[in-house]
């Protein structure tokens, strides 16, 4: 990896707005990397929607006819797949590029999708003046609420953001997972903070997740911030929501340390020395009470 990286003292303005830039920046690599072209298929999901949508209908029930918001959903195909689920589906992200591209792929697919553009903090609002009611579903996945540095008003926009009886779930990378430093000599080193602080995650990285990193990014400055399991859990408590599910994963959507396979999914598992001891992903599912 090519990241530069340091803790930093950042406004959240200041932070988002380089966040924004950077996302600006990869939708054009993320079009040409992400394999839209399977969507050809009216039958392909995406890998995080088929994992997830059994255990999401394990307590919302069914998808077909509910109304879905869909959170952070970038160049939509996420969203996308939850609609060939069903669902009614409202993408919110806050990055204009990223959803003109959602939208074309939508229009291209006949996906009973519509878009919204919002930060997190505002999404409510914003779905509401769009015209969406409450929704029966809220969902986020993989590799969202590390962009996010208050995780009670995040819980409270997704209260807001339901109907009473109204079911969120979220999966993401378990925080104890991202402590550990994927560029040591010995794997599981640990590098990174696992409790919230007050100061952010500043990388200066000009690549993204996808390709061979050829392709990079004008602005390469992200901030980040971490959570540890026991915040996301009050978090969700304090906005009023009730916990139904917590669960935790052996598989990850991305290579965290270069000792980890592959899976045929596409997923990544660590070393069998370890698969036992480090949980790579969470799982929440809670509702508004009616």
């Amino acid at each position: 990896m090519t990241e530069e990286f340091r803790y930093e003292n950042v406004s959240h303005a200041d932070a988002f707005a380089a966040n924004l830039a950077n996302w600006e920046d990869r939708v054009p690599i993320h079009l040409e990397q992400y394999g839209l072209e399977a969507f050809d298929d009216p039958q392909h999901r995406s890998t995080v929607v088929t994992q997830d949508v059994p255990v999401l209908e394990r307590f919302a029930g069914p998808l077909r006819g509910q109304s879905l918001v869909h959170l952070q959903c970038h160049i939509g195909s996420d969203t996308v797949s939850l609609a060939r689920s069903g669902a009614r589906v409202t993408g919110v992200d806050f990055s204009a590029s990223a959803l003109e591209a959602a939208r074309g792929l939508a229009h291209r697919t006949g996906a009973d999708a519509t878009f919204v553009e919002s930060n997190v903090y505002g999404a409510a609002e914003a779905v509401k003046a769009a015209g969406v009611g409450p929704a029966d579903v809220v969902y986020t996945s993989i590799g969202t609420i590390g962009w996010l540095p208050d995780l009670f008003a995040w819980a409270r926009e997704i209260f807001a953001l339901l109907r009473p009886g109204g079911t969120f779930m979220i999966r993401d990378g378990h925080p104890f997972a991202l402590v550990f430093d994927p560029d040591a000599p010995e794997p599981l080193t640990p590098r990174f903070h696992y409790f919230a602080g007050s100061q952010a995650e500043r990388w200066q990285d000009s690549t993204t997740y996808v390709g061979d990193g050829s392709q990079v990014v004008e602005h390469a400055t992200t901030y980040s911030w971490p959570h540890p399991v026991s915040e996301i859990l009050q978090a969700i408590l304090a906005a009023g929501l009730k916990l139904e599910h917590f669960d935790e994963g052996k598989e990850l959507p991305w290579e965290l340390i270069p000792t980890m396979s592959k899976l045929p999914n596409g997923d990544y598992v660590l070393p069998q020395a370890y698969a036992q001891s480090v949980p790579l992903t969470f799982t929440l599912v809670a509702h508004r009470p009616a």
